[in-house]
């Protein structure tokens, strides 16, 4: 069978504003207001780099999970298991290194832990038929129980990492400044914008995502491509886990714990579609970024730190709406009539 892609007959054409074009253009410009708010309202914070070092150190594994989780979402899946994916790979990184000393196995056991876990997922999903936000609660469950129960639920300090080969190349500082977390995400974000892109795979997964009927007619074979995909969620998974224990030189049980709302919301803010078919990798990008900023930035302004959470509700939905309002000219017609501005719904 061909394996040449027909347009899927479930994407219509849409008449968008000019800037639209530019993709994640709607998040960017609510990072860059968000920027420009906290440098206005805490200047003594945002006008000097530590703040903006410290979000280059700890933002990193969670765009790494939240690009993967983009492929996922794209595909019409999801996946909740990607916190014990930290919990179990992080384990296993720390026991090759306090138990045979080879930290560099444990880089290969966290990323082949990630994609054991990965894989299992992808089989229920693609070969069984169960919805994957089912079996993704349930291996959720499972891997972090069994992460606990190895380890104990004790923490494993790794401070003989600390200088290391593998600690500078993960976790430590380019020219002494920039922190080596954020080019490896930045690097896999570019890598990942041009797999979704300009690749067959990126290809088959918006493909899945919009109509997996007519991702069969096109001689896709879903099945196959979805357990990649879960694969790969996985192995993101491991590699958060890598840098994640190496930026704390500590392993915690419960490490993957906090970043499966922020992540998600990292990708939706970004402007992918959670009925899949849609996805922005640059979108993501900057999503994630305002999301992991946001709660040092209200602290600053000396704003409560009660608040976070309400804020960070607005900005989301803010988010959201200007995305739906720059891509569909039509809505923002209809919203001026509601105000009485002017034009018909």
């Amino acid at each position: 069978m061909s394996t040449h892609l027909p347009a899927s007959p479930a994407r219509r054409p849409t008449r968008r504003l000019p800037l639209a074009q530019i993709e994640g253009l709607p998040i960017i410009l609510v990072f860059l207001v968000l920027v420009g708010l906290f440098i206005v309202t805490a200047p003594q914070v945002f006008l000097h780099w530590p703040i903006y070092l410290s979000f280059l150190t700890t933002v990193p594994p969670m765009l790494v999970l939240a690009i993967g989780l983009t492929l996922v979402v794209a595909a019409g899946e999801i996946d909740l298991s990607f916190p014990s994916t930290l919990a179990f790979s992080g384990f296993l990184f720390s026991v090759c290194e306090s138990s045979l000393g080879n930290p560099w196995l444990g880089v290969i056991a966290a990323l082949a832990g990630g994609a054991l876990i990965g894989l299992v997922n992808g089989l229920l999903v693609a070969c069984i038929g169960v919805p994957s936000i089912i079996v993704t609660i349930g291996t959720q469950f499972f891997w972090a129980g069994t992460a606990s129960i190895l380890s104990g639920g004790q923490s494993n300090a790794l401070q003989e990492l600390d200088g290391s080969v593998v600690y500078t190349v993960f976790a430590g500082n380019l020219f002494g400044f920039l922190p080596m977390q954020s080019l490896w995400a930045l690097g896999l974000a570019v890598f990942m914008w041009f797999i979704l892109n300009r690749h067959r795979f990126g290809e088959h997964i918006l493909f899945i995502g919009d109509s997996r009927h007519v991702a069969r007619v096109a001689g896709i074979n879903v099945m196959r491509e979805t357990v990649k995909l879960f694969v790969l969620m996985g192995v993101l998974g491991g590699f958060a886990a890598v840098l994640l224990t190496l930026e704390n030189l500590n392993y915690f049980s419960t490490q993957g714990q906090g970043y499966l709302l922020p992540a998600l919301a990292g990708v939706f803010i970004g402007g992918t579609s959670v009925f899949g078919g849609t996805a922005t990798i640059v979108g993501t990008f900057f999503g994630t970024f305002i999301i992991g900023m946001l709660e040092a930035g209200i602290v600053a302004t000396g704003i409560a730190g009660f608040w976070v959470q309400a804020i960070e509700g607005v900005v989301f939905v803010a988010a959201v709406t200007l995305h739906l309002l720059m891509e569909s000219p039509g809505k923002l017609k209809q919203l001026r009539a509601l105000a009485g501005l002017g034009g018909r719904p």
